[in-house]
C-alpha cells in the first residue's frame, strides 16, 4: 500500500525524505534472512491512513501538504496494492502488516476531541475489531495479555492455563474441560496454542495462527485415543512438563526462541501415531516400519518422520528460509530420537561425564541441544514424579497397554514380551523396577544439573513417596497371595481327612 511506504526504512528510487526525518525502526531482527514489519501505530494516525486510501489523488495531494504523505512518489501506486517493499528492495507479501490497535486509547481523554460523536466512536470500534482480528490471525502478540482461541476455553480450563507452570497441573482434568467444547480430547491443541503465545513464539517466528492451529490439530488427531497410554493426553502431559523444565533458571537463561519452539514441538509430537505396541513386537511380527528403519529406533523414527510430514503439509514454516526449516527438521529428529529408551545409558553416561567434569557450556548450541534432549527424556518418563493420584493413573494406563500387547502376542502364539504378562507382571513390580533402574538415575542427574531447585526437589520427593507406596502395595499383594495359598492348602487337607473318614 503506497501510503505505508514511509513507515519502512527501504529507500525507493526517487523518494525524497524531509530534513531530519528518521525511518521507523523494525522492532525485531532476530531471524536471519526474514524481514520483520510489525509496526505499532497510534490509533488516530492509523485511522487517518486508512481514510486516505479511500480518497482520490487530489485529496491525497492535499494531505501531502499537511505532512501525512511525504512526496508525489507515494501517489504512483495502486491503493489496493498490498505488497510492501522490504529492506532488500524486493517486492514481497508482508506477514502481519496490520498494526495493533490499543484499546486503552479509547479511554484516553486526549482523543475526546477527535472522537466527538457516538457515530465516530462506533466506527472507531469497528476498525479496532477488524484490525485486532487481523493481528490475531497473523499471530501478533498484543501488549495486553491475550488468550488465543477463547471460544475453546471454558472458565475452569482458562483458569488452569494460568497455572500451567505448576507441577501439580492435572492434565486429566484439563482434558475433560476441553472436551466440553465439543471436541473430544482437545487438550494438546489448547495447551500448545497457549504455550506458543506465552513464550512469544507466534510473534517471534511470525506464525500464522490459523496454520498453527491446523498443524496442531493434525498432530493431535494422529495420536490414537484407543491407546490407554500413548495418546494425545500423554503428549499434552509431556508438553506441560517440558514447559516446566524450560523455565528452570539454569536452562532458561540461555534458551533462544528456536530452542523453546523445538522443545515444545518435540514434546507434543514425540509419540505421534504410536501403534500401542513396542519395538520388539514390530520386529518379531516383521512390521513394515521395522524393515523401513532397519530395526533401529523404529517408533522414534516413525514419530519424527510423521511430524516432518505434517509440518510440510500444513506449511507452518513455509515462510521461513529453507536452511532454517531444514535445521528445525533435523533438530526435531535429534530430540525425538533421544526418547528411545534403549539409548538411556548412552545419555546418562554422557550427562554424568559433563556434570563430573563441569564442562557444560550452555552458550554453545550443541551443549544446549543436549540438555534439551535430557529435558525431553525427563518429561517423557516424569509420571512417577507426579502427585500420587496422577502418577497412579499413568501407571495403570501404561501397564494396561503392556497387557494388551501381551494378550495379542498370546493370541498369535508369540513369545510374550517382558512386562506384558498380566499373570506374572504386576503393576507394583513393574513400577518399582521402572523407578529404580530408569527414572531415579535420570532425575538425580537432572537435579544435579539444575542445582536442586524447588521443582527438582519436589519431583524427587514425589518419586520417593510413590515408590514407597508401590512397595507397600506389592507387600500387600504378596501377603494376600500367601494367605490364599495357605487357605487353599488347609482346604485340601480337610477334604483329604473327610475322604479317609468315608472310606470303609
Amino acid at each position: 500500500m503506497p501510503v505505508l511506504e514511509r513507515f519502512f526504512p527501504a529507500a525507493e528510487p526517487g523518494r525524497r525524505r524531509r530534513t531530519g526525518e528518521e525511518p521507523m525502526p523494525f522492532p525485531m531482527g532476530s531471524l536471519p534472512g526474514y524481514q520483520q514489519g510489525t509496526l505499532a501505530w497510534d490509533l488516530p494516525e492509523m485511522i487517518r491512513m486508512v481514510k486516505l486510501v479511500w480518497k482520490s489523488k487530489g485529496e491525497l495531494r492535499g494531505a501531502k501538504h499537511r505532512g501525512v504523505l511525504e512526496s508525489d512518489d507515494a501517489l504512483g501506486g495502486s491503493a489496493g496494492d498490498a505488497r510492501v517493499r522490504g529492506q532488500t528492495g524486493v517486492l514481497s507479501e508482508r506477514r502481519g502488516s496490520y498494526p495493533f490497535i490499543d484499546f486503552r486509547l479509547l479511554n484516553n481523554t486526549t482523543l475526546s476531541g477527535e472522537i466527538g460523536t457516538k457515530k465516530k466512536v462506533k466506527r472507531l470500534l469497528s476498525f479496532q475489531r477488524y484490525f485486532h482480528a487481523s493481528r490475531l490471525l497473523r499471530g501478533i502478540v498484543p501488549q495486553a495479555s491475550l488468550y488465543l482461541l477463547d471460544e475453546d476455553y471454558l472458565g475452569q480450563a482458562r483458569h488452569m492455563l494460568s497455572k500451567v507452570g505448576m507441577w501439580d497441573f492435572d492434565i486429566f482434568l484439563f482434558d475433560r474441560l476441553t472436551n466440553a467444547v465439543g471436541v473430544k480430547g482437545n487438550s494438546l491443541v489448547t495447551l500448545l496454542c497457549h504455550l506458543f503465545n506465552v513464550h512469544g513464539l507466534i510473534h517471534h517466528f511470525q506464525l500464522d495462527m490459523v496454520t498453527l492451529h491446523r498443524f496442531l490439530v493434525m498432530v493431535q488427531e494422529d495420536y490414537h485415543s484407543q491407546n490407554p497410554y500413548h495418546n494425545a493426553v500423554h503428549a499434552a502431559d509431556v508438553t506441560q512438563a517440558m514447559h516446566c523444565y524450560l523455565r528452570e533458571p539454569k536452562l532458561a537463561n540461555f534458551l533462544t526462541p528456536s530452542d523453546i519452539m523445538l522443545g515444545l514441538l518435540a514434546a507434543a509430537a514425540h509419540d505421534v501415531d504410536h501403534p500401542g505396541v513396542n519395538q520388539p513386537f514390530l520386529i518379531k511380527t516383521k512390521h513394515h516400519l521395522a524393515s523401513l528403519y532397519q530395526n533401529v529406533s523404529v517408533l522414534e523414527n516413525h514419530h519424527w518422520r510423521s511430524t516432518i510430514g505434517m509440518l510440510r503439509e500444513s506449511r507452518l514454516l513455509a515462510h521461513l528460509p529453507k536452511e532454517v526449516t531444514q535445521d528445525i527438521e533435523q533438530q526435531l529428529g535429534s530430540l525425538i530420537l533421544a526418547t528411545d529408551i534403549n539409548r538411556q545409558n548412552e545419555f546418562l553416561i554422557r550427562l554424568k561425564s559433563h556434570l563430573d567434569n563441569q564442562d557444560l557450556r550452555l552458550e554453545d548450541a550443541q551443549d544446549r541441544h543436549f540438555m534439551l534432549q535430557i529435558a525431553l527424556k525427563c518429561a517423557d518418563i516424569c509420571n512417577p514424579c507426579r502427585l500420587w493420584d496422577l502418577s497412579k493413573q499413568w501407571s495403570e494406563r501404561v501397564c494396561e497397554e503392556f497387557y494388551r500387547q501381551g494378550d495379542l502376542e498370546q493370541k498369535f502364539e508369540l513369545e510374550i514380551s517382558p512386562l506384558c504378562n498380566q499373570q506374572k507382571d504386576t503393576i507394583p513390580s513393574i513400577q518399582i523396577g521402572f523407578m529404580t533402574y530408569i527414572v531415579e538415575p535420570l532425575f538425580e542427574r537432572w537435579a544435579q544439573f539444575t542445582g536442586d531447585t524447588p521443582l527438582s526437589e519436589n519431583m524427587l520427593n514425589h518419586l520417593r513417596r510413590n515408590k514407597a507406596k508401590w512397595r507397600s502395595l506389592l507387600h500387600k499383594q504378596h501377603s494376600s497371595s500367601r494367605s490364599n495359598d495357605h487357605s487353599g492348602q488347609v482346604t485340601g487337607s480337610q477334604e483329604q481327612t473327610l475322604n479317609e473318614e468315608e472310606t470303609p
